[in-house]
């Protein structure tokens, strides 16, 4: 009975992982040095590990190292190695970039490899998610391991916890080392953990989430002086972003929609958004219009007074240009991030992320402390 049970759930699989001593699947993917590579580039190694990972996971994201690790250990012993991103972006939701700078774009992939200095060939099929489905990732990350016929030997996770300082089992690396030295893999198979492949079915959730997203209220409170000094002491157990704009401001306009979609992306986090407008308080109908047009449900003020230099002065003495004006805040008011003109919405992202605490997924924020 529990056999008929496992085949049955076998065969519900819509997508079905590439059984051990299967052939490798063909591929051709763009990569994020912007050429096309193929299996048959990989013909002359011995082995090959193809590993399925994304951007958007942490639990991916903690791997990074440990595969660069892998990849250089093993790349003069005649193991070609080659990332796969699976997930289709458009089938991930905000609220699942909640641990990432970026999502899972091909353009996103150029930022992550570059950041993380990847020295392996990263390539994207979110496009048709063909190559996932023919290997049938369940995760990421996810590697599969095969031997000089191009037969798969190993395929699961690369070792036993996420948390690099919890490892027992290195699963991968003893794959590799039994096939370099001919000898029986002593675990063909292990359950690979990580987030799930983003398939193209998702695509609704990311559409019903934006909708909800719209009819979110749109509210603007006017603030004093008093109210911007709390403001920056920040006494509310969360990490502040405030953002300071006016409606005149043609850069504070560009880079609102970003800030919006950081708020959406970490709000389920101890994070929260504030933006400051610095009109004076009769053009507050004009600053509603611009709220409105940008669904912006976060926190929004509007300075109370005229004197627009006892505001500034009021927020941060050290504040004395015109807006744009971001600044990062750590509960109890620790900078973490600050910038007066035009945003690099990455940097604050990674400033942000690197001091989030976070006690459901310890070890997270020191991935982007460290970098």
């Amino acid at each position: 009975m529990l056999l008929f049970a496992c085949r049955a759930l076998a065969q519900d699989d819509p997508h079905p992982t590439l059984a051990i001593g299967s052939t490798a699947p063909e591929f051709s993917l763009p990569g994020v040095d912007d050429k096309i590579h193929k299996l048959s580039d990989y013909k002359a190694s011995p082995l090959l590990m193809i590993m399925f990972i994304c951007n958007h996971c942490p639990t991916s994201q903690l791997y990074e190292g440990r595969i660069q690790k892998l990849v250089d250990d093993y790349r003069d012993k005649g193991v070609a190695s080659v990332a796969i991103q699976p997930n289709d972006p458009s089938a991930i939701r905000l609220d699942e970039l909640g641990y990432t700078d970026v999502s899972d774009s091909l353009e996103d992939m150029k930022i992550r490899a570059e950041y993380r200095h990847f020295s392996f060939p990263y390539l994207y099929d979110g496009e048709t998610q063909s190559v996932a489905q023919a290997y049938g990732v369940k995760a990421t990350p996810h590697v599969f391991i095969f031997d000089r016929e191009r037969k798969l030997r190993y395929e699961g996770r690369i070792d036993d916890s996420q948390r690099e300082s919890l490892v027992k089992t290195r699963d991968a690396r003893d794959a590799i080392e039994a096939l370099l030295a001919a000898k029986p893999i002593r675990v063909a198979h292990t359950p690979a953990f990580g987030c799930s492949t983003k398939w193209k079915s998702k695509i609704d959730s990311q559409l019903k989430e934006m909708k909800k997203i719209e009819a979110e209220p749109v509210q603007l409170e006017m603030a004093t002086a008093a109210d911007l000094k709390k403001l920056r002491s920040n006494p509310t157990g969360k990490v502040l972003l405030v953002n300071f704009w006016a409606t005149w401001c043609g850069p504070c306009l560009q880079e609102f929609p970003d800030l919006e979609t950081t708020y959406r992306m970490f709000r389920r986090r101890d994070f929260d958004l504030v933006t400051v407008s610095t009109n004076y308080p009769d053009e507050k109908p004009g600053v509603m219009k611009i709220l409105a047009n940008q669904h912006a449900s976060s926190r929004n003020l509007q300075f109370a007074s005229e004197d627009t230099y006892a505001m500034q002065a009021a927020f941060d003495a050290h504040w004395e240009s015109g807006v744009p004006f971001t600044m990062a805040i750590a509960p109890g008011g620790r900078v973490i991030y600050q910038q007066q003109g035009e945003l690099d919405i990455l940097a604050m992202r990674r400033a942000v992320l690197a001091n989030l605490e976070d006690t459901t997924y310890a070890g997270h924020p020191g991935y982007w402390a460290k970098h």
